[in-house]
Order: C-alpha cells, then sequence, then structure tokens
C-alpha cells in the first residue's frame, strides 16, 4: 500500500457536496453535546440534586469514554466497512444521549455521559479518511475541514442554541435533541455516502500497529500539548472577561459567539495550508497561537480587545485539520487507528490545558492562562521539531 496518500481512493459520492454535509452533521451532534453541558451545569445540578461543581464529573467521563473508545473501537472494528461504522457510531452516539436525557439520577447520567462519549473519537477518525479518500491528494485538508466545520458550528450555533432550549425547556431536551440530529446524520450517511468495502487485510493487530510508530506518537504529542492552549484560554474565559476586564456576565454568549467565528476561520485557513504544505503549516500555526495567546494575557484587560483576542485564540483550531492529515500521511496501514487517537489527544489537550490553567489563575491574573497557551504551543513545537529530526535521522523512511 502507498503511504503517500495516506489512504486508499474511495468510489466517488454521487452527491459529494452532501456526503460532506452527512459527515459534518454528525460533527455538529458531537460538537453540541460536548459543550452545551457547560452552559446547563446549574440547571443539571439543580434537577439531579448535586452541587454545580460536580457536574464536572460528566464532562470528565464523556472525555474518558472519547479516550477509551478510539483505540478500542479501531481495534475491534477494523474489518468493518467504513460506512457501516459510521451508522453504528452514530446509532450508539444517539442512544447515549437519549439515555441521558432519561437519565433517573446522576450517577446513572454519569455513566450514560461516558457511554455517548465512546463514538467520538473514532466517529471523527473514520468520518476524515472518508472525506479525504473522495478527493484528489492535493485538497485532502480541505476535505477533512469541511467535515471538521460541523464541530466548529457547533461551537457558534449548536451550544448556544440547547442551552437556550435547556434553560427554557429543561436540560433533557438539549441531549434528546442531540439524539435526533445523530439519528439524521445515520440516515444521511446512509443515503449519500459511497459503500467501499473494507481492506480485506485489515485487522486489530495492524491497527495496533499505530502505537509503536514513532510519527504517529510525535504527531499526537503536538495534538496533546500543542492544541492545549486554546483549552487553557476557553475554559476560564468568562471569569477572566468578567472578573478581570469588567465584562457584564449578559455577554457571555457574545463570547461563545465569538470564539465559534475564530474556530470555523481558523479550521478554513489551517485546511488552506495544510494543501499548500503540510510541514510548513504545522509549525506557521504553532507560532501563531504562541503569539496570539501571550497577546492575550494582555488584551484581557479590557473588554474590546478581550473579546478580539478570545476570536483569535479559536482560530488556534487550524491546527485540527493540520494534525488529522499528517496522520493520514504517517499512520501506514493503521489508518483508522492513528485518525481516531487524534480526537482522543484533543481531549487530552482539553484536559491539559484546562488542569494547568486552573494552577495558573490559583498565583496569577485570570489572563495568565494565555501565558500557560503559549507555553503549551512551544511545547508542542519541541515536540514537532523533535519529529522532524527523528524523521530525517540516517535510516529512516520518510513518509
Amino acid at each position: 500500500m502507498s503511504v503517500s496518500s495516506g489512504t486508499e481512493r474511495s468510489s466517488v459520492a454521487a452527491h459529494p457536496r452532501l456526503a460532506e454535509l452527512a459527515l459534518a452533521l454528525g460533527g455538529f451532534a458531537i460538537g453540541t453535546t460536548e459543550f452545551v453541558i457547560m452552559g446547563l451545569m446549574n440547571r443539571i445540578a439543580g434537577d439531579l440534586s448535586v452541587d454545580p461543581q460536580h457536574v464536572g464529573y460528566a464532562i470528565s467521563s464523556y472525555a474518558l469514554g472519547v479516550v477509551v473508545g478510539a483505540p478500542l473501537i479501531s481495534c475491534l472494528a477494523a474489518r468493518v466497512p467504513k460506512r457501516t461504522l459510521l451508522i453504528a457510531l452514530m446509532l450508539v452516539f444517539a442512544l447515549g444521549n437519549v439515555a441521558s436525557a432519561l437519565a433517573p439520577g446522576f450517577w446513572s447520567f454519569v455513566a450514560l455521559r461516558f457511554i455517548a462519549g465512546l463514538p467520538h473519537g473514532a466517529y471523527f477518525g473514520v468520518a476524515a479518511l472518508v472525506a479525504a479518500a473522495a478527493v484528489p491528494l492535493n485538497q485532502r485538508a480541505r476535505a477533512v475541514g469541511r467535515v471538521m466545520m460541523g464541530l466548529t458550528v457547533a461551537i457558534l450555533l449548536g451550544a448556544p442554541l440547547g442551552t437556550w432550549a435547556g434553560n427554557q425547556f429543561g436540560w433533557p431536551v438539549a441531549f434528546a435533541a442531540v439524539g435526533g440530529i445523530a439519528l439524521t446524520t445515520a440516515l444521511m450517511v446512509r443515503i449519500f455516502v459511497p459503500f467501499v468495502a473494507s481492506d480485506p487485510h485489515a485487522s486489530p493487530l495492524r491497527e495496533l500497529g499505530a502505537l509503536v510508530n514513532q510519527q504517529v506518537l510525535f504527531t499526537l504529542g503536538i495534538a496533546s500539548i500543542g492544541f492545549g492552549g486554546m483549552f487553557a484560554v476557553f475554559s476560564y474565559v468568562m471569569p477572566t472577561l468578567t472578573q478581570q476586564a469588567g465584562m457584564a456576565e449578559s455577554l457571555g454568549p457574545l463570547v461563545l459567539a465569538i470564539f465559534g467565528v475564530g474556530t470555523i476561520l481558523g479550521t478554513l485557513v489551517g485546511a488552506r495550508l495544510a494543501d499548500w504544505n503540510l510541514v510548513k503549516a504545522i509549525p506557521l500555526i504553532l507560532l501563531w497561537c504562541m503569539a496570539i495567546q501571550i497577546l492575550f494575557f494582555f488584551a484581557a484587560n479590557w473588554v474590546a480587545s478581550g473579546l478580539l483576542f478570545v476570536g483569535l485564540v479559536g482560530t488556534s483550531m487550524a491546527l485540527g485539520p493540520t494534525i488529522q492529515t499528517r496522520l493520514m500521511d504517517v499512520a501506514g496501514d493503521a489508518q483508522t487507528m492513528a485518525a481516531s487517537l487524534n480526537h482522543a489527544a484533543f481531549n487530552l489537550a482539553n484536559a491539559l490545558g484546562a488542569a494547568l490553567a486552573g494552577i495558573a489563575v490559583e498565583f496569577a491574573p485570570w489572563s495568565s492562562t494565555g501565558l500557560v497557551g503559549a507555553a503549551m504551543a512551544v511545547g508542542g513545537l519541541l515536540i514537532f521539531l523533535a519529529g522532524r529530526a527523528a524523521e530525517r535521522a540516517p535510516g529512516t523512511l520518510a513518509p
């Protein structure tokens, strides 16, 4: 198998844009359920008789489901045709969210969030492979970016709308709606995504090869560390702007919307840069992340500049399509595992960024989250440079 393409070329969809829309809709459902819970903490806590901070267990449970589900599903479903796997993942995701809406108590809700998180990483990984395989090689990153657009639109529209609906009609409505979107996705994937027979040589052992592939591990390291800066800032953006800049809490939805616009622009630009020159795009984006997060430290003293830099921090999402495309180039035969682990790495970045920023704000101003983010971007850049040095080492096969 040639590794220059990163994946086998699939048959062309009869309606390629509708196929991408179907895949992106699944990303919209996943992004909505991941972020909407943050806006519904108080309602969930009140209805399930716990303190608001305890709802964080449900957020962590979902993230743990992502980390566990990505490698597990990639191994067990190695020989399942990709369209069939995408449909099955969306059905499990729908079930997990509808069941979450019907949870009789807090700990059952936490357990059901773990189940809902299981398909997350595998879905995004397989969807990216399907989208990239349906276009010419020099358009792969843009195809991946269009699929990931579902996640960024969820930040801009899905999570705010879900938060509004949950506060108006009860938090279960938001999770039930996500379940409905997931069922719609499964139907659209069945109609618009072409069927491609599975690779007869695929096996769990071959997929596990991604875990010992040096360049895959370097790339996942970039995602786990370098991408954490965005989450370091975003996790504490509301107290930063309200308590340090003096912003009114009523502007909270505007903050989320500005951040969402930034993630959309970042995804589009990152995909273009990756198709232009992938190896140059990754360090350029990391340097950009470092610069804007340092400047956020100063900008967050005023409302207007703080809001501007919230959007600029959102452009860090440019790293998403570049990392996903890089994994296609270096994963060899373990494509599904590597692509799925990418989103597990992003969730690890989320956890690391929020944890390190939480430590920083104990001893420094709220905007110190920007300095934490900049340090993580530098860490990602160092991992990239180490990976490139290993790749150039004598006797190493280039991807």
